[in-house]
């Protein structure tokens, strides 16, 4: 029985190219079915650690809506046993020097952006508050975007993302997500993943499809 580990961002990056629907209603009813059907054949299950379910759940007001619960009930919601999972020290040093690289780059940013600051605001003079903001407020914008990609993208910036991983490793199972650092960061650790572009062709035959009106 095959064994896919699943990402929050499935159900709201309409853009990952799964092929279960174009709203995010849509798509958990169709997982939903395909779970619970593969599920009772014994052919696969879907996983999905607490953490990624907090995060699941947020996005939804209305946490006890009735398509909301058929998807808890037909996933397996699984935290990785931390105590037993080992991996290479390679990967740990690999971590490292990208931590070290990702915080010089931030550093230069910043240095970068505090000498754009100083010349913008060169002989500007007395500023009332709202038109220091307003001159200020494009330096803080680049800073935050240029800062979020040099130390964030391809990286694992959060606790969520490794108990993916460490998740998928221990169960031997595919990591199904469209997040770059977690795909990434799962080959260094030597996990097996899943494209999103092709898990549902992947997914045995006999699971149905959901209807798009009625999810059922």
């Amino acid at each position: 029985m095959e064994t896919y580990i699943l990402d929050t961002n499935l159900f709201f990056n309409m853009e990952a190219g799964l092929g279960f629907g174009q709203k995010t209603e849509e798509v958990v009813k169709n997982i939903t079915q395909k779970a619970g059907v593969l599920k009772k054949e014994n052919q696969a299950q879907f996983m999905m650690p607490p953490r990624a379910i907090d995060e699941f759940l947020s996005f939804f007001e209305d946490k006890k809506q009735p398509f909301i619960n058929d998807f808890l009930s037909a996933i397996t919601i699984k935290s990785p046993d931390i105590s037993k999972i080992g991996f290479s020290a390679t990967v740990f040093y690999h971590l490292i020097d990208d931590i070290r690289q990702r915080s010089y780059r931030g550093l230069a940013i910043g240095e970068d952006e505090i000498k754009n600051a100083g010349q913008i605001m060169q002989g500007a003079g007395n500023l009332s508050k709202k038109e220091f903001e307003i001159k200020i407020g494009t330096v803080i914008k680049t800073f935050r975007d240029r800062y979020r990609n040099a130390t964030r993208t391809k990286f694992l910036d959060s606790v969520t993302d490794l108990d993916l991983i460490v998740l998928a490793k221990e169960q031997n199972g595919y990591l199904v997500t469209s997040d770059e650092g977690v795909i990434y960061w799962g080959r260094q650790f030597g996990v097996k993943e899943m494209p999103t572009a092709v898990w549902k062709t992947h997914l045995p035959e006999q699971a149905g499809t959901a209807s798009p009106t009625t999810g059922r």
